[in-house]
């Protein structure tokens, strides 16, 4: 729940002043123990950037975010002498604040926060950033191997679904945008990344899905990944497979082999939704016959 509140704090913004947007890059960031890590926030709509405060904070699971340090103009506040030696920040032009956690190990492993506190009547509300991950492996990153847009064709709807396969670490920001380059929210799912292999790769699926009638409308699949950044347009044929096409290549393993196509991102939303029916038809027997043995049980004493 704190996480979900944070993440909406971050979408406020205050009547009547800027809209004050804070970016971090990238989502995740792997370094070997001993390394320094460095995270980027662009702060948008602050235009006293040089003297505004920017603070920075650590969540770890099952805790609550804990302020480490805020800077303004050029001088590092820390809230505990002892983080001097181990976290550092700094401001530079085009309202960027690099935030550094040096020789880490792995108790450093977090999700680490940039913030701008506004004033809003007479009180401040805290809106964060996106956060970014601190990794500590010696894998280092990895892009995904494979990435395409599949879709389906459904009586009066298309579903686009946006695979991304074999990446590490598993952190992704994955989203849809229209021909006019605008976030598309409303009938998008993202999945959770999960392992196909034994291997630490990952793959993750999005779905979107829109009226037939825009089927000559440009979307884009966009993902931000430490190791890179990428846009799939579908548009883009070469790139794009229709569902329908997937299981005439069953077996034939010169396009797609048996485990490959049953990590399809596509094939799991229907193995999913038929669990989740089936089980919450099982659900709804089990009460039944409890409301229904006890009734039967009485018949059997009379």
């Amino acid at each position: 729940m704190l996480l979900l509140w944070l993440l909406a704090l971050a979408a406020a913004c205050s009547p009547g002043q800027a809209q004050v947007v804070l970016k971090q890059s990238p989502a995740s960031v792997t370094r070997a123990q001993s390394k320094t890590a460095r995270m980027e926030c662009t702060v948008q709509g602050v235009y006293d950037f040089p003297v505004a405060n920017i603070h920075w904070y650590r969540h770890t699971p099952s805790r609550a975010p804990k302020r480490i340090l805020y800077i303004g103009a050029g001088q590092v506040s820390y809230d505990d002498s002892s983080y001097r030696n181990k976290y550092s920040a700094l401001k530079r032009d085009g309202n960027i604040c690099i935030f550094s956690v040096n020789s880490i190990n792995a108790n450093d492993e977090s999700t680490y926060y940039c913030a701008y506190w506004q004033s809003q009547m007479g009180y401040y509300i805290t809106l964060f950033g996106s956060g970014t991950k601190l990794i500590v492996s010696d894998k280092g990153n990895s892009p995904p191997v494979n990435s395409e847009i599949l879709q389906k064709k459904h009586e009066n709807q298309i579903m686009y679904v946006c695979l991304i396969e074999k990446f590490y670490p598993e952190v992704i920001r994955v989203t849809w945008t229209d021909g006019e380059n605008k976030e598309v929210t409303d009938n998008v799912v993202k999945g959770d990344p999960w392992k196909p292999t034994k291997a630490d790769e990952y793959s993750i699926g999005s779905w979107l899905t829109v009226p037939a009638e825009n089927k000559d409308k440009n979307y884009q699949c966009k993902y931000e990944h430490e190791s890179e950044q990428r846009s799939l347009s579908t548009q883009d044929f070469t790139k794009t497979a229709s569902l329908e096409d997937c299981s005439t290549y069953i077996g034939n393993s010169t396009v797609f082999n048996r485990d490959h196509l049953m990590h399809r991102a596509a094939y799991l939303v229907y193995i999913v939704l038929l669990l989740k029916s089936s089980m919450y038809y099982f659900i709804v027997l089990f009460f039944i016959y409890r409301m229904w043995a006890p009734t039967r049980h009485q018949g059997k004493k009379a």
